[in-house]
């Protein structure tokens, strides 16, 4: 069997920071819009079933929902501007040409070495070769990073158009607002599917990070561990000495519980918002 990775539960080890107030803070408003989305979307989709008339009770009936819903779209687009003002912001701070930004070593463009530390992947999964040596990012974090690029233009641009008929029937035939429900709705599902199943597995599921990885909330991972999580990473930080000035602290042991609070109340609700499409699909669908 291939070796696996454990978390160092050590709280007296220096951490190393992965992620800045800013990521984090904007990962928080992206979890609780898109949760707020896939809340209302879900139970406007299947309002015939049981959960969504009960959901929509509790947003103060259908269309307090849809007030809601458009509220937390507004909130998930500007937390995408926010990210993208940002990364320009970083391209200046840290004096990177664009081409150096986007298929740089530390970018979130795939590149060569993601195709080769997926084929080295999954021969470690079945005991054929040794655990890639991931760097910044890994392949699967980088899917998970276009799948919202994607999912804005293609689920932002058909909302809008639903949110607007008549100002985008001035320029589109009556039956593309017919079109644009169907992609917004089936993409939608597509969208709460995969962030609720495959992003939760691959983020906190996994055996080296289960029950949970709480880098993305405290942006700190514990030196032992960054080691072995991210060996890549780290050999370049030590081989250009900047490794010390990535060290802090760990958070106190009462904010780790409160952050252990919020990711475990979002985890549950992804978790039930599955079995629920689940539930609908298959005994309730229409």
């Amino acid at each position: 069997m291939p070796e696996i990775p454990t978390q160092n539960k050590s709280e007296k080890e220096p951490h190393i920071v992965r992620f800045t107030r800013l990521n984090r803070t904007l990962h928080i408003f992206m979890i609780v819009s898109f949760i707020s989305l896939a809340l209302t979307g879900m139970s406007l989709k299947f309002s015939y079933t049981g959960w969504a008339v009960f959901l929509s009770h509790l947003f103060g009936g259908f269309e307090s929902a849809g007030y809601i819903h458009r509220f937390a779209a507004v909130v998930m687009v500007t937390v995408f501007v926010i990210h993208l003002v940002d990364v320009v912001r970083m391209k200046k701070r840290e004096l990177l040409s664009w081409k150096e930004l986007i298929f740089g070593p530390n970018s979130m463009m795939f590149n060569k070495k993601d195709l080769e530390d997926f084929i080295d992947s999954i021969k470690w999964f079945i005991g054929k070769g040794e655990r890639p040596e991931y760097g910044r990012w890994t392949y699967w974090e980088k899917f998970d990073y276009f799948a919202v690029f994607w999912g804005i233009f293609v689920i932002g641009s058909t909302g809008l158009t639903l949110w607007f008929p008549e100002f985008f029937t001035l320029l589109l035939p009556g039956w593309a607002l017919n079109v644009a429900t169907i992609i917004h709705s089936d993409e939608a599902l597509l969208a709460t599917g995969f962030i609720f199943t495959i992003h939760f597995f691959n983020t906190h599921l996994r055996p080296e990070k289960f029950p949970m990885d709480l880098v993305i909330f405290t942006g700190r991972i514990p030196l032992e561990e960054f080691k072995l999580d991210r060996p890549q990473e780290y050999k370049e930080l030590v081989e250009k000495g900047e490794l010390e000035k990535h060290l802090a602290e760990p958070y106190p042991e009462i904010v780790i519980k409160a952050i252990k609070i919020f990711a475990w109340t979002a985890l549950a609700i992804g978790f039930s918002i599955i079995l629920w499409i689940i539930y609908a699909m298959l005994f309730a669908y229409r």
